[in-house]
């Protein structure tokens, strides 16, 4: 006999693995309950929060959306709706560890009539003391969950404005130990250009919510507004993940693919690149000459194929070798110009 619960062999009316009571467990009730776990499995309702790596990611993650609403000195109520909606996420887990001890503590520091700078660090305290000395603890992937937690923090409220971006900036001149890890270099470059004249317009605040919406899952959000977010990544042709309107050609280059298209299959990349007398590989090697990002990237970049193909070509390309990242939109405006450009000169 199995426990209905955990799985494990059992020959008593008490599982020794989960302490489940086994008794007065029929083949019929037994059946019906391993058909819910089954169907809970495929839709991957196992994995989420059910492991100290995924319980560290998420804490790190919050103590990037507490470093982000406050990084502009400034906490206003959309920004305090979206951390309520952090606890509303994972409240069905209000009765584990440690969400236990965080929802509780971040909804009261909300609902004293007072959330300011000190209930930050008070917060920040206890996720650290929550993520302290266990074995999943990495310094490089912490902090850049932070980043990603603080990029959503500043897109809190569904706007960015200058002191947002200038208290960034701050935050990425404090984390240089993070270079050559992605996307720190191209962060820095991006929030570099756009304060280069002191002035956030529109068009740069669209850039920026268009890159950084890449790393933030935005169907966990209350205010990020996904309408709007696709409307702007359609529009317009990203910078910050690659070069500014990189200098691409075909004939004898080497290109891989990375991340998820909205058009094409990798096969059909790979078509296209050999059809025009490139070289496609399905992995970053030190022949790479440009590495395509897909326009639907995975936003858990650090922890699949996505992430470790960026982070190899960022290595390349720190140690001496010419690769350029080029995002998927400014493949296509290269694409569709030089087809034109073959039909003129037929």
């Amino acid at each position: 006999m199995r426990c209905p619960d955990c799985g494990h062999e059992i020959d008593s009316n008490i599982c020794c693995y989960c302490n489940s009571e086994s008794k007065n467990i029929t083949p019929t009730v037994l059946s019906h309950k391993i058909i819910e776990r089954t169907q809970a499995y495929d839709k991957n309702v196992h994995v989420q929060f059910s492991s100290k790596y995924d319980i560290q990611k998420s804490l790190y993650t919050l103590r990037g959306i507490l470093k982000g609403i406050i990084i502009d000195g400034a906490i206003n109520s959309l920004e305090l709706d979206e951390l309520k909606n952090w606890c509303k996420i994972h409240n069905k887990f209000l009765n584990k560890h440690p969400f236990c001890e965080l929802i509780p503590t971040i909804l009261k520091a909300i609902d004293d009539g007072y959330f300011g700078p000190e209930e930050i660090k008070d917060l920040d305290w206890l996720c650290t003391s929550l993520t302290t000395d266990n074995i999943y603890k990495d310094v490089i992937t912490e902090d850049i969950l932070q980043l990603h937690g603080i990029l959503h923090g500043i897109l809190a409220d569904n706007e960015i404005t200058l002191q947002e971006i200038q208290g960034l900036q701050a935050w990425l001149d404090d984390n240089k130990h993070l270079s050559s890890t992605y996307p720190y270099d191209e962060l820095y470059s991006l929030t570099a250009l756009v304060l280069e004249d002191g002035i956030l317009d529109d068009d740069e605040k669209k850039l920026l919510k268009a890159f950084f919406t890449d790393f933030i899952d935005t169907k966990n959000s209350k205010n990020i507004n996904c309408s709007d977010i696709a409307i702007i990544k359609k529009d317009m042709s990203k910078l910050g993940v690659c070069a500014k309107y990189p200098d691409l050609s075909i004939a004898e280059k080497t290109f891989c693919f990375t991340g998820k298209s909205s058009k094409l299959t990798r096969t059909g990349f790979a078509s296209i690149i050999t059809s025009l007398g490139g070289y496609y590989k399905d992995n970053v090697v030190s022949s790479t000459e440009y590495l395509i990002i897909g326009n639907e990237g995975n936003p858990c970049w650090a922890f699949s194929c996505y992430g470790r193909k960026v982070e190899a070509a960022i290595k390349l390309r720190k140690n001496g070798n010419k690769l350029v990242l080029v995002h998927e939109n400014d493949f296509w405006t290269f694409y569709d110009n030089y087809i034109a450009s073959l039909g003129n000169i037929g």
